[in-house]
């Protein structure tokens, strides 16, 4: 992402452009382009493998342990440790090629991102736990490893090269990309894209003139990520939405840290109150997968009220994720142009807006592109499934390194400070209810049988 700031002078901002112009070498020397080249080979590798079942390409899926399963069952045989190796080395060697194009130190990376691998091996072994992986995801147990580290003994300085973000977020954005499917919205027609995508801006934009407002939040950052991961999906969608606005680490992990305690919160009583208001597994599960932010929180919680109710809100969840790709595009091009820049923020022009537009929105896009009409008519539903069941894990290993650095590089004193006065978590209680009203009336009149047809789910 460009370290430019649009409060340049105009003769600075023709320089931009120019330079920018001629730049060709910006496709393999800048970060944003170099993790589209990751997530394009991890894909097309993952595609080959499962297509020819030549080889195996999968990365390591730690089982879940606990509740009568022996830790040991799977760290004692030898397909782990082969599949753990295999991750290790292909990570390690896409991420440390981009590290020699962006001109920084191989030697320094190489032994820092081994240990913050072996870190990240930590997460996923605590997170599969049984209770732990049912309640909390992933990524707050990869803060919490990286926050004791950095708020105890502190981070080493050798270990600093490979503590970087964004460049791992990308990267797992453009694979992700894959996995974003056009075909949901088939599946759900028009209820689906009425409860998903004309609630879900509705609520980002209420979140925002609310947050910037009325509470006069001036981290604009923070707000546009909180109001996206409310609005959409968690974590993911503050991860693409915190990139696209260049918020700050300590932004993003608020914002991930409030989502994901409400929605372990949101998990165990939303279904309770839907039974007890007789609401309907169809309008249930419709309503879950709208309000709750994690797409596995999302299943677990309409799980609790039906196999219909399962299916509406897994429904509803995907169609609204595939406003991901949309939505990051969306921040980018308002941050730049009517955001940044202060009083010549009016000013800025289409070729600058390519110019610090992040790329790997780009990348995300393609991938969803290419796997919604060229993958799935051409190879079939299963397929796709299999290659993103190999390319669900990579994803899963990027953003378990980049939320272990956001906690190595945050500490307690950074995260306190974004909660003075509460007004964060009173964004996020009042957008999250905003949401939850405005998610049931469109649930009521496209579902309840009064206004429209009653659609059968498969």
């Amino acid at each position: 992402m460009a370290d430019i700031t649009l409060g340049s002078t105009k003769t600075n901002r023709e320089e931009i452009v120019t330079t920018s112009k001629s730049q060709l070498s910006d496709l393999w020397k800048k970060e944003d382009w170099l993790t589209i080249w990751i997530g394009a080979i991890l894909i097309a590798v993952a595609a080959v493998s499962v297509l020819t079942g030549a080889f195996d390409f999968s990365a390591t899926k730690f089982s879940t342990w606990g509740n009568g399963v022996s830790v040991l069952e799977q760290l004692s045989t030898g397909a782990f440790w082969l599949s753990l190796i295999r991750t290790f080395l292909v990570t390690g060697a896409l991420f440390t090629a981009g590290i020699k194009l962006k001109g920084e130190s191989v030697k320094d990376y190489i032994p820092a991102y081994s240990v913050l691998f072996a870190l990240a091996i930590l997460v996923r072994f605590i997170s599969a736990e049984y209770t732990l992986n049912r309640y909390l995801e992933w990524a707050f147990w990869a803060l919490i490893v990286g926050l004791v580290i950095s708020n105890t003994v502190g981070v080493p300085k050798w270990l600093k090269p490979a503590v970087q973000t964004e460049y791992y977020i990308k990267a797992g954005l453009v694979v992700m990309g894959f996995s974003v499917l056009f075909s949901n919205i088939i599946n759900f027609g028009l209820y689906g894209l009425g409860i998903a995508w004309i609630v879900t801006p509705v609520v980002i934009i209420f979140m925002w003139f609310f947050g910037t407002r009325v509470l006069k939040i001036d981290n604009k950052p923070l707000v546009i990520t909180l109001a996206t991961a409310t609005s959409v999906c968690g974590t993911s969608a503050a991860i693409a939405a915190g990139a696209s606005s260049k918020a700050k680490k300590t932004d993003l992990s608020l914002a991930v840290s409030i989502s994901i305690i409400f929605t372990v919160i949101m998990m165990v009583f939303e279904p309770i109150i839907i039974k007890a208001t007789g609401l309907g597994e169809l309008m249930g599960g419709a309503l879950i997968g709208g309000t709750v932010d994690s797409t596995g929180a999302v299943t677990v919680a309409g799980t609790a009220l039906g196999e219909t109710a399962q299916t509406a809100a897994v429904l509803v969840k995907s169609i609204q994720n595939i406003l991901i790709g949309f939505i990051a595009f969306a921040v980018a091009i308002f941050f730049t142009a009517h955001v940044e820049g202060g009083e010549e923020k009016s000013n800025v022009t289409a070729a600058e807006i390519w110019y610090r537009l992040p790329k790997f929105i780009l990348g995300f896009f393609a991938a969803s592109l290419i796997a919604s009409f060229i993958f799935l008519p051409t190879v079939g539903k299963d397929t796709v499934a299999g290659i993103n069941g190999v390319l669900d894990q990579y994803k899963n290993w990027a953003f378990v390194l980049a939320f272990t650095s956001i906690g190595l590089d945050t500490n307690f004193r950074e995260i306190k400070e974004q909660f003075k006065g509460g007004k964060p978590l009173t964004l996020y209680v009042v957008g999250q209810l905003f949401n939850i009203v405005l998610t049931f009336i469109a649930v009521y009149i496209l579902l309840s049988g009064k206004f429209f047809p009653i659609p059968t789910l498969q």
